[in-house]
């Protein structure tokens, strides 16, 4: 077997995240440094050995006060867990571009499996002549399962935090 190893093209990728704020509007988060690597038997993803992670300090939701708070002590706490990491345990073909995606998600010091669906969108050559692999992935987490538990009432009785969290990527790979 030829492993072939792929490596996150960050310039081409996003990993974002989306929780409800007073049960009313959805925030959209994301994080700008990310990286990682997909290990697969030539250009054949079945059974891939994927793994990424991302800098919790380079969190984003276009609001400097709430991306402080997020890196704070009572979110993330970016000292303390400075990275989100992932290490896949099954990666499944369903249909030629349809895949799940098993893994151990580890966030602010705590391991926890997930699965994610992903679409392959493909394997392109960019005008340079490297090979490009295309996925999208969703998913969803609890965030208290993490420890992330943090949240504050309203007036109306509600929670100004919700505790589904809705994960997606977008992940351009690149052949090394």
């Amino acid at each position: 077997m030829i492993t072939t190893t792929w490596g996150i093209d960050p310039a081409h990728s996003e990993i974002q995240f989306k929780v409800k704020h007073l049960m009313i509007t959805t925030v959209t988060g994301s994080f700008a440094k990310i990286g990682g690597l997909a290990q697969t038997d030539g250009d054949n993803f079945n059974n891939a050995h994927i793994e990424f992670t991302a800098d919790i300090a380079s969190v984003s939701t276009n609001n400097e006060q709430r991306d402080a708070h997020l890196r704070s002590a009572d979110f993330f706490d970016a000292e303390q867990f400075p990275q989100l990491k992932f290490v896949s345990t099954n990666f499944r073909s369903s249909s030629p571009d349809q895949y799940t995606l098993e893994g151990n998600l580890e966030l602010h010091g705590i391991t926890k499996p997930v699965s994610l669906a992903v679409e392959f969108t493909g394997i392109q050559k960019d005008p340079w002549g490297n090979t490009k692999a295309g996925f999208e992935l969703q998913g969803k987490i609890n965030r208290k399962d993490f420890g992330l538990t943090w949240n504050a009432p309203t007036e109306a009785g509600g929670m100004l935090v919700g505790e589904e969290v809705k994960l997606s990527a977008s992940i351009q790979l690149a052949k090394q």
